[in-house]
């Protein structure tokens, strides 16, 4: 059980002055008793661990107000969001509990941050301690510091490993282990699909070139069917972009908001081998009725490979018209627009287009480097933060490539008993060398920028306000910014001696618009992978 926190802490904590007010909703509960934990009046010890966890509770959300007004949001969602966890506070020390090792040694580069937010919300120093919930359990996670004074410790570098590790007789097997492990994550087997309940809309990175499809999607397993706004979704994007885990996130959030609903995640393939099947058997009323009796919600991955497929065409569209009518929820996946497929009948491509269709566009950076922290966090690896934006500017247009870069140097980690750095990820990844890599300056983002809108680069810098050049002109800003993290006062310098507060604007104004303008993030996307 935890301990109690200090009367004087309390006291202070729901005191009015300078410090950072508690939830109303909260302060509410405790109006008639503002410090319950002291109370004079003897209470169970259920009554007061309940009371106790509230209070811990409230301090807990006022931290996390602070920290997500300081951390950025996709560090803050995959480091703080629903993991830190405020579970005691003694006479000195604050004791904070995360999910994993990895998140741990992530939050604490931010541990003077949440010193400094406990002092403003119970005006006292606090010793911040993070622990990880799967530390003593979890005997495979790694542990950095007492890996240092293992006597079998690891090289320091993978040229170290050549000298000391004899590989010769076994680097052919090693290798052959590692690519076994890299073409399996690369090719999952969809082959009987079933809904993978580690796929949700929690563990769903969310940037601006997939926040359409991941809001419609969310939208859908809120309320399925005709009495919500998406009665029929169709999600298009190339190959290992996100696609399917929002199937699997929809079936799940379904399956927990309406438990009674039948759900029906099938792959194209599979759903026409099952006609196939039947319909040499006679019982191919038994196909339909399926469907349209006892499905509640049907999701069809890949519908494309209906292609050509005229039988299965056929009884697909009896099925969508009587599910359409019955007003039961239908979702696609496709590698195109319904109009774009080759050897789909007209009514279909019709029928698909009848609900909403959104597509996904390969991740900007910042949305990679989100994606592969998270993969860190499910592989229990780590990898530092310059390594792994080396990663995440190299691999652009594949998520599953992208995870899949961080199975290989997990397995080759392991099995050659060598560190993740810069040169097992180059070597490993085919990455060039350092005299070979373009730099990337305010100049060259300036210059792609200019190229990509059909603009002089003079005009980007002269005190020009057409509507087209200040456009240009933002959003070479903002990858400024972003890609080459360079300091106001350069990009202000650069784009005509403009002052700070201008690229500041330039900077808000393109962020809050990329959130909800797709074309825009696909200028961007675009932009910067011609970078």
């Amino acid at each position: 059980m935890a301990q109690d926190i200090p009367s004087h802490l309390i006291k202070h904590f729901f005191s009015i002055g300078n410090q950072t007010p508690v939830n109303d909703h909260f302060f509410g509960q405790f109006s008639n008793d503002l410090n319950p934990l002291v109370s004079t009046n003897k209470a169970t010890n259920t009554d007061h661990s309940s009371e106790h966890d509230e209070e811990l509770t409230v301090i807990n959300h006022e931290i996390l107000n602070h920290l997500q007004t300081i951390v950025p949001e996709l560090k803050y969602k995959t480091y703080f969001e629903n993991s830190l966890e405020l579970k005691s506070i003694a006479d000195q020390s604050a004791v904070f509990e995360v999910r994993t090792n990895f998140i741990k040694k992530s939050a604490e580069l931010y541990k003077e941050e949440i010193a400094k937010s406990l002092y403003n919300v119970l005006g006292t120093q606090y010793e911040v301690i993070i622990n990880a919930k799967d530390q003593s359990n979890d005997q495979n996670s790694l542990d950095f510091d007492s890996m240092k004074i293992k006597e079998n410790s690891r090289p320091k570098s993978m040229g170290a490993a050549k000298f000391t590790l004899d590989l010769t007789p076994t680097r052919d097997d090693l290798k052959s282990r590692v690519d076994a492990e890299y073409i399996e994550h690369m090719n999952p087997n969809k082959n009987g699909i079933r809904v993978d309940r580690s796929k949700t809309f929690d563990n769903f990175i969310v940037g601006p070139t997939n926040n359409i499809a991941q809001a419609a999607a969310k939208a859908v397993s809120l309320t399925p069917g005709k009495e919500g706004k998406y009665p029929s979704l169709y999600i298009h994007s190339n190959s290992g972009l996100g696609k399917t885990h929002l199937l699997h996130a929809v079936a799940n959030e379904i399956a927990d908001k309406h438990p009674s609903y039948t759900i029906c995640l099938i792959t194209a393939r599979d759903f026409m081998d099952e006609m196939i099947t039947l319909m040499k058997t006679n019982r191919i009323n038994e196909f339909v009725k399926k469907y349209t009796e006892r499905v509640d919600v049907l999701m069809i991955d890949d519908i494309h490979e209906l292609k050509n497929k005229e039988g299965t065409q056929d009884q697909f569209f009896h099925v969508f018209n009587e599910m359409h009518n019955k007003g039961k929820q239908l979702i696609f996946t496709s590698d195109k627009r319904p109009k774009e497929i080759d050897g789909i009948s007209e009514r279909i491509k019709t029928r698909l287009q009848w609900g909403l269709v959104v597509d996904i566009q390969p991740p900007d950076l910042e949305t990679r480097i989100a994606i592969l922290r998270r993969k860190m966090e499910a592989l229990d690896i780590y990898i530092n933060e310059d390594v792994l934006t080396l990663i995440a500017s190299r691999i652009k247009t594949n998520i599953r490539e992208l995870e899949g870069s961080l199975v290989r140097l997990k397995a080759v980690s392991e099995l050659m008993n060598v560190e993740i750095e810069v040169d097992l990820v180059k070597e490993q990844l085919m990455l060039p060398n350092s005299e070979n890599e373009k730099e990337i300056s305010i100049e060259s983002v300036a210059k792609a920028t200019a190229q990509y809108f059909r603009l002089p680069l003079a005009d980007l810098k002269s005190k020009g306000r057409n509507q087209d050049i200040t456009k240009a002109r933002h959003v070479a800003m903002y990858l400024a910014r972003k890609v080459v993290n360079a300091k106001q006062q350069e990009i202000g310098a650069f784009f005509g001696g403009r002052d700070h507060s201008s690229v500041i604007h330039a900077v808000n104004a393109i962020s809050d618009k990329v959130k909800t303008d797709s074309s825009l993030s696909k200028d961007i996307n675009a932009i910067e992978s011609n970078l």
